[in-house]
């Protein structure tokens, strides 16, 4: 019995280990579109590091971790493509996250979800939803909920 225990513990602590550790799988694609109604895949971008981030211009966390995005942008954008994306099927109107970008004056790339398309991939049932994406197309690390600078900065570094 102690043996099966000791095992058992020893299981336990290696999926700890190995889930807390590096990644969560592929990231699944989808389809966005900018400000035009250009659309771009996901996929495409295979080869970039990626922080994506889900939003909507009605969430107040959205729009409290707003600003830590534009200062990793101006600070990483060089490096790090950003995709910032509305869940334009979650807004009032599909006006709606634009016109508060737009108004906040943020200068972070701005995508939109027009038909849940990335909200069903990712299996979206809150906000804000921010995945940080290797090169290789893996999800390194999920953040469910407002994400602090400290924490973004730290995630971006390690992609």
């Amino acid at each position: 019995m102690k043996r099966i225990l000791a095992a058992l513990m020893l299981c336990l602590t290696l999926c700890f280990i190995f889930t807390s550790c590096k990644s969560w799988g592929d990231a699944p694609s989808f389809t966005f579109y900018d400000e035009e109604g250009s659309a771009t895949e996901l996929s495409s971008l295979l080869g970039k590091k990626i922080v994506l981030n889900f939003w909507t211009s009605w969430c107040p966390p959205c729009k409290l971790e707003l600003p830590y995005f534009e200062q990793a942008y101006q600070e990483y954008g060089d490096e790090v493509e950003f995709l910032m994306v509305n869940l334009t099927g979650w807004e009032y109107s599909q006006d709606d996250g634009k016109e508060y970008i737009d108004e906040t004056g943020y200068t972070f790339p701005v995508y939109y979800d027009l038909y849940d398309e990335a909200s069903e991939a990712y299996e979206i049932e809150s906000i804000p939803w921010t995945y940080f994406i290797d090169e290789n197309g893996n999800i390194s690390y999920k953040h469910n909920g407002m994400i602090t600078y400290e924490e973004l900065e730290e995630k971006i570094k390690n992609l």
